[in-house]
């Protein structure tokens, strides 16, 4: 006998066995269709597996944004004129140059040296800075990272690369994880500090600690790694991220006229990594650094 067929398309779908089934908008595409097909306790699990995965999606997007964030406030590099400018062919022997993990400070010094110089003459002044370290004072490097003159040129200092996070000997305590910056001139009390200095200074500091997510108008903790610094050895100190030599040593380096300038400094350079000046600083100050390497620690005026 034959047995009359439903029409095509009569047939009644069924539901989803479980909730969270195919077509439900509760759960991700991908994730639906086999679990429809599992018995009441597997789905269970896999649906725990499931919620497991969505969370760790969600710390993983919440990482990326973080370093996007921190990308964000990383400023360019300024031109920076290599060594060679000013060192030519008259570099002395010395070991190979150390590096830190990151930069989280920058401290701000003057060579002491005459103010009226042409900035044409600037290589050949860094040059005897040069020789006076290494020299009378025999030391394996000019202590500077930097050196910046009165028309806003910055110069390689220390040798490493100037892209790299190189180990100082700027600041006595403090060479670690820090980057040293000079004025050349002095810039006691009444001095004159050019505006195009102050420019590149700060361009150097958005830049270097730019590279650690770090705002120049924030505090640092860093970790005293000598007992002739302001701190004895081991001592935690509390720092402005953009500091005076001063500020880690008993000196009056970077002179009066320069120290005066740095909250402007610090607010040039906050606004080079992108920071808008009424940002809300962080309660809490950057991690603790550990300067446990005693090496190096020569001292700079």
């Amino acid at each position: 006998m034959r047995v009359p067929r439903r029409p095509r398309g009569a047939r009644k779908r069924r539901s989803p066995r479980i909730p969270g089934g195919p077509g439900s908008p509760s759960l991700p595409r991908a994730v639906t269709v086999p679990l429809g097909c599992l018995p009441g306790l597997a789905a269970a699990v896999a649906l725990v597996l499931c919620a497991y995965g969505v969370e760790h999606a969600a710390e993983d997007s919440a990482g990326r944004s973080a370093a996007r964030a921190t990308a964000a406030h990383q400023a360019p590099p300024p031109i920076v004129v290599p060594r060679s400018a000013w060192l030519g062919d008259a570099a002395r022997e010395q070991p190979p140059p150390r590096y830190d993990d990151e930069v989280v400070a920058v401290f701000i010094h003057h060579t002491d040296s005459p103010n009226g110089y042409d900035c044409a003459d600037a290589p050949g002044i860094i040059r005897g800075l040069y020789d006076g370290q290494t020299g009378a004072r025999d030391w394996d490097d000019l202590g500077y990272n930097f050196v910046v003159d009165r028309c806003g040129t910055v110069y390689e200092g220390r040798a490493g690369g100037t892209d790299r996070p190189v180990t100082g000997a700027h600041t006595q305590g403090f060479n670690h994880r820090t980057t040293g910056i000079a004025a050349l001139g002095t810039f006691t009390e009444g001095a004159r500090v050019p505006p195009e200095m102050l420019r590149a200074i700060a361009a150097v500091a958005a830049w270097k600690l730019g590279t650690s997510g770090t705002d120049p108008r924030a505090d640092v903790r860093l970790v005293s790694s000598n007992g002739g610094s302001r701190y004895a050895a081991g001592t935690t100190a509390t720092l402005p991220a953009v500091a005076g030599h001063s500020d880690g040593y008993m000196t009056d380096c970077p002179g009066a006229a320069l120290r005066a300038r740095l909250p402007e400094i610090r607010t040039l350079a906050a606004g080079l990594q992108g920071r808008e000046t009424e940002d809300t600083l962080p309660d809490d100050t950057q991690t603790a650094v550990r300067n446990n390497d005693t090496r190096n620690e020569e001292q700079v005026p």
